[in-house]
């Protein structure tokens, strides 16, 4: 009897040990892409180096997908009416872009400037700087150039948000913010599931913004950041159109080396938070 009381004893100890039993965690996987690794092609390569540069950041434009990319246009660059099969987001790096009707006056829109462009709708694209970059998001594909003659009416509307025009704040459902001077404001999505907002990172920060959920992608607008590893072994030089993404929760270290403000964009998937080294 007392040999069957051992012997039940060790099982419920085992079964025990079993149940509490903690996988080890898996350290989240983080992709850093810098503005200087990005290989470049062309947004139609049929039309070679007369259609605009572009670059996949995350995503690929030729498939049904979403994706994120760059695209950079000449000094004087200016598109022959079109339409696209689906609706693109736009963010303006360098330069002044227009992009409205055909025969809207021009409104140049200088770098942190924000428009959407719905399926369907016949429009233009200039550019007017010597050096002009976007960031491109489309949340379906593949991203097709198609004539104006097949226009149609998806139901959405066209936004042109001047970056002069644009509200930004100290803390909202997007974000918790707990550091000095930092602010953000809302571009487009539901906070439920994806959205897309900007955040403004003052002089001198160093802190972090930390991720809690399956979606987090970051490209750097103005300005520029240094980019810490978690093992702090390594730091990298994140100018405008850099990138950095994780697909778990993950705190993402970074410093403002630029001489003003920076801002990033950010896509995610769940509230994030910013934080100074005094609030971390």
């Amino acid at each position: 009897m007392k040999h069957l009381k051992l012997a039940k004893l060790t099982i419920a100890s085992l079964l025990v040990s079993a149940s509490v039993y903690i996988a080890p965690s898996v350290q989240a996987e983080t992709k850093v892409t810098t503005a200087e690794d990005i290989n470049w092609g062309y947004l139609n390569p049929a039309r070679g180096d007369k259609s605009p540069g572009a670059a996949d950041l995350w995503g690929d434009r030729t498939k049904d997908t979403a994706t994120g990319m760059l695209v950079r246009f000449n000094k004087g660059f200016e598109s022959p009416p079109h339409i696209h099969n689906i609706t693109y987001r736009g963010i303006v790096i360098k330069g002044e872009m227009h992009n409205d009707d055909p025969n809207a006056a021009k409104m140049w829109m200088p770098t942190g400037s924000f428009w959407t462009q719905p399926a369907g709708e016949d429009h233009t694209t200039a550019a007017n700087d010597k050096t002009n970059l976007i960031y491109l998001e489309i949340d379906e594909g593949p991203y097709l150039v198609q004539p104006s003659k097949e226009h149609f009416d998806n139901g959405e509307r066209p936004v042109n948000l001047h970056v002069d025009n644009m509200v930004w704040l100290q803390e909202s459902d997007l974000v918790n913010i707990a550091a000095n001077d930092v602010s953000a404001t809302y571009l487009w999505g539901d906070t439920n599931s994806v959205y897309g907002t900007l955040v403004k990172l003052p002089k001198g920060f160093e802190g972090s913004i930390t991720s809690s959920g399956d979606e987090f992608k970051a490209v750097v607008i103005q300005g520029s950041l240094s980019y810490i590893d978690e093992n702090k072994s390594n730091a990298r030089t994140l100018n405008a159109g850099s990138y950095v993404a994780s697909s778990t929760p993950a705190k993402h270290r970074l410093r403002n080396i630029s001489d003003d403000e920076t801002i990033v964009y950010v896509r995610a998937s769940s509230k994030y938070q910013v934080n100074d080294l005094v609030s971390r």
